[in-house]
């Protein structure tokens, strides 16, 4: 690579970084995507003309519309570090195919759905038999449908994070960044009643095991618990995820009448336009809502 697109790129990405607050893996992602057409293009991606640029697009040609459009984006952003800090005084992204990202629409579960689980949960639970991890599983499942935590928050809990008198607790997310995420009393309850189970010595609230109780259990275990939940609640297990229970704490809560910019500070959203992707799921429930609340509904419309 040309010893001048290296340094514009890395300094591209310092400043991505250090004024956008992006993490670690989406750094890379840009890295990966600039270096990349810095090398089709022989080292002169910062140099490039409208007209060189566009033959990115027959390097491109096998990929599909949605690694493209990340593509473009990440060149369109690096022409406007290189104009805005005058390194260029044009920018010739516009020659690059136009193209939007397509956000794929989340896995739906219905609430019937969400009964069937809770119904296996609470059997687990009134069962002689019951086993200590059927507590385990009653807490997982109430953090991450009562309050759309990710897999990664939710494994890594700290032992005393939720406490009995507190509503809320504070969770490192995505970028490092902190968030406030209400908790809610069915959850709180079934945490400290899981937590009893616990070694008090234990530095997560869901460790590995018994043996270890400084690490915490990995993501790939909680994927094999949920799905396991779904094939005991007769559904297919290829449709339930903690992501998926994510998914449907904020689509029920939607519906419920809860406010985007609420929902998107609970989820850990930096867009609201992430948030924005379940307005979908309830599009009857808002035409309903245009057409009892809105202004016009009160007047007649002219013979």
């Amino acid at each position: 690579m040309d010893h001048q697109d290296a340094d514009l790129i890395q300094t591209f990405l310092e400043m991505m970084a250090v004024e956008r607050g992006l993490a670690d893996n989406s750094i890379s992602a840009y890295r990966n995507d600039l270096n990349d057409a810095s090398e089709f293009l022989h080292g002169r991606l910062s140099l490039a003309s409208p007209q060189i640029l566009s033959t990115l697009s027959h390097h491109w040609r096998d990929l599909g519309d949605n690694s493209v459009a990340r593509k473009v984006s990440a060149l369109r952003q690096f022409f406007d570090f290189l104009e805005q800090d005058a390194i260029r005084s044009d920018n010739p992204s516009s020659s690059l195919p136009k193209l939007q990202k397509k956000r794929a629409l989340p896995k739906i579960l219905n609430i019937s759905e969400v009964d069937q689980l809770f119904d296996t949960i609470d059997k687990k639970i009134n069962d002689v038999n019951v086993h200590p991890n059927d507590y385990r599983l009653a807490a997982l499942v109430e953090l991450l449908y009562g309050s759309g935590l990710r897999a990664s928050e939710l494994v890594s809990i700290p032992y005393d994070a939720i406490l009995k008198d507190k509503s809320f607790i504070i969770l490192k997310g995505k970028g490092g960044k902190e968030r406030l995420v209400p908790i809610s009393d069915r959850a709180r309850n079934a945490v400290i009643t899981w937590r009893g189970y616990v070694d008090s010595d234990a530095s997560y609230l869901f460790p590995t095991s018994k043996r270890n109780i400084h690490k915490h259990m990995s993501r790939i275990r909680l994927f094999q618990i949920i799905k396991k939940l779904a094939s005991d609640s007769g559904l297919d297990p290829e449709k339930l995820s903690p992501h998926v229970l994510r998914h449907a704490f904020a689509t029920h809560l939607l519906a419920g009448g809860a406010n985007l910019r609420a929902l998107q500070t609970m989820l850990g959203h930096s867009d609201i336009s992430t948030t924005e992707i379940y307005t979908h799921v309830d599009a009857s429930r808002l035409i309903k809502l245009v057409n009892s609340r809105h202004p016009l509904t009160k007047r007649k419309l002219p013979r």
